[in-house]
């Protein structure tokens, strides 16, 4: 059995064994670089699922916390040919830059991305941080890769190369949120043909994001620059969340100031790492619909119009 195929028996023991119905088998599994990623230094013990029977339940179900990634790979999942609109959104679970909350964060999000028309692809950025300095360096470095791998097989993959949008939660949401900053600085030296097709998203989705606002500080770190064109970007946090609301105030205002466009949903109430999963006394668990209209609003939730139609 291949890594890929071995990868993916992997989740779905776990999803079986936490009591939680297993997510749809992607369509296709792919490593994301050709050989070993950028600036890897050392050998991590094997990844797995480091979640302990004594961590919180998030609306009362276990998480799977997927550790010591050295492998990215990005996991697609289609939408039902009869809905299907041609717009992909690359998923980036949180962790805090540490694990990865891969089916809270991730396939639990494409399985909703599917059920209004749009391909889910998780990427499985390697974790825990490699550089200390730039948490978010490794995790940027393999968003960026995979737009770009994204756009170049979109026309053999079914997707609109122009429609191809980026989403995180947390320490995902500030690998998102670079990635649309730093389209036109690669983070990395090109590989190969691949990482000269763009990686700039069309739109980013930055759920309850860290990493943005200096710790202990209300300002934005110095290397969140926007950019000229930046894409426009989808905003959710809580009043009370423990990471910092400011950054999602501060970016979604620096976005103004540029001349971007932001929609920022901020609630009363509501913590942080809920993910897609409704608590109906949390109003803030209701976002996905107004993520989707927001969609609607942008001409995503359709297929693209064909030359003289």
């Amino acid at each position: 059995m291949n890594s890929l195929c071995s990868a993916a028996v992997f989740l779905a023991v776990l999803c079986t064994s936490s009591g939680l119905l297993p997510a749809a088998e992607p369509s296709l599994t792919r490593n994301i670089w050709p050989g070993t990623p950028p600036d890897e230094t050392k050998s991590l013990p094997p990844e797995g699922d480091q979640t302990k029977p004594s961590d919180k339940l998030i609306a009362g179900r276990r998480i799977i916390k997927l550790g010591n990634v050295s492998t990215p790979q990005i996991a697609v999942y289609r939408p039902t040919k009869d809905k299907d609109t041609g717009t992909s959104v690359i998923i980036c679970p949180g962790g805090g830059f540490n694990i990865l909350a891969y089916d809270l964060e991730g396939t639990e999000v494409a399985e909703w991305l599917n059920s209004v028309g749009v391909t889910g692809i998780v990427l499985k950025y390697r974790v825990p941080a490699r550089n200390p300095q730039k948490r978010w360096l490794a995790a940027v470095q393999d968003a960026q890769r995979t737009l770009s791998l994204v756009r170049s097989q979109a026309g053999e993959w079914g997707l609109d190369s122009s429609r191809i949008g980026i989403l995180g939660f947390s320490a995902g949401g500030a690998t998102a949120a670079f990635a649309g900053l730093l389209y036109e600085h690669r983070q990395y030296a090109n590989v190969d043909a691949i990482d000269r097709v763009s990686c700039r998203p069309y739109f980013g989705l930055v759920i309850y994001p860290g990493a943005l606002v200096e710790r202990g500080r209300t300002t934005l770190n110095p290397e969140v620059v926007v950019p000229r064109n930046p894409p426009p970007m989808f905003f959710v946090q809580a009043f009370d969340d423990p990471v910092s609301v400011h950054n999602t105030l501060l970016f979604a205002g620096e976005l103004k100031t540029a001349g971007g466009s932001a929609e920022a949903h901020v609630y009363d109430v509501g913590g942080h790492g809920y993910g897609l999963r409704y608590v109906a006394e949390l109003p803030v668990t209701t976002w996905p619909k107004r993520a989707e209209e927001w969609f609607a609003r942008r001409g995503l939730l359709h297929p693209p119009a064909r030359p003289g139609s």
